[in-house]
């Protein structure tokens, strides 16, 4: 049965539990990301609905990119696309984590079922980085309005995942969306410039982000110029 209403989120335990079962159907997840929950199937094998009283957001006017990086990113030794192949990349990060991030553990097959028929409805994505015809980094996350929060992501090379999340950032930028949410702070997250804020402050930016124009990807190759045009204002600043 579809959901309908979630407890108010003021109900949440401290670590952010807010209510358990229900189902993973389109329209349920829909409710939840444009109330500030998102499914997180971890407690007692249950499907758990969490709001966390810190939530972590990446804003972009503190994004930040390394000197060992911002090299790959120059040598262009690789290639993104945009929503290729989410089928493959949402089942490879529930099997690879990335150092340090243990969260993959939590893509079941029900959560990929449900994430498959939201890519289909046109709310998931991905963001693909390739060396050769292998796939080196990608993530997937969930794009509402101009509301997009990052799911997860893995690397099978060195810096993979931070491709793809600078190829998530520059795209992000080019609709004029000045943030994402990443929910759960974690290092490499950090490292680019994320932070925790309250949740009722959270719930602010989300509401008007919803507010926003749609975000859209393009299916297939980036624009060549994406990354470059993100690494100018990263020099510019």
């Amino acid at each position: 049965m579809v959901i309908e209403r979630f407890p108010p989120l003021h109900r949440a335990d401290k670590h952010g539990l807010l209510a358990v079962g229900g189902d993973l159907e389109v329209p349920s997840l829909l409710l939840a990301y444009r109330s500030g929950i998102f499914p997180w199937p971890i407690y007692e094998n249950s499907l758990a609905w969490f709001s966390p009283p810190q939530r972590a957001i990446l804003p972009f006017d503190t994004f930040h990119i390394s000197k060992s990086l911002r090299r790959r990113l120059n040598k262009q030794d690789f290639r993104i696309t945009f929503d290729t192949c989410f089928g493959e990349v949402i089942r490879t990060c529930a099997t690879i984590h990335d150092k340090g991030d243990h969260r993959g553990t939590w893509i079941s097959t029900d959560m990929i079922d449900a994430y498959l028929a939201f890519f289909t409805a046109g709310y998931a994505h991905s963001v693909e980085v390739w060396v050769g015809d292998a796939l080196a980094g990608a993530l997937y996350g969930v794009a509402i309005g101009g509301f997009f929060a990052a799911e997860s992501m893995f690397h099978t090379i060195n810096d993979g995942s931070k491709i793809a999340l600078c190829a998530l950032t520059a795209a992000l930028l080019q609709q004029d969306c000045r943030w994402f949410d990443v929910q759960v702070l974690t290092p490499t997250t950090e490292h680019f410039g994320a932070f925790e804020l309250r949740r009722a402050d959270f719930i602010k930016l989300l509401n008007k982000a919803l507010e926003a124009p749609v975000i859209h990807f393009k299916r297939g190759p980036a624009d060549p110029d994406l990354l470059n045009n993100l690494l100018l204002s990263q020099s510019v600043r």
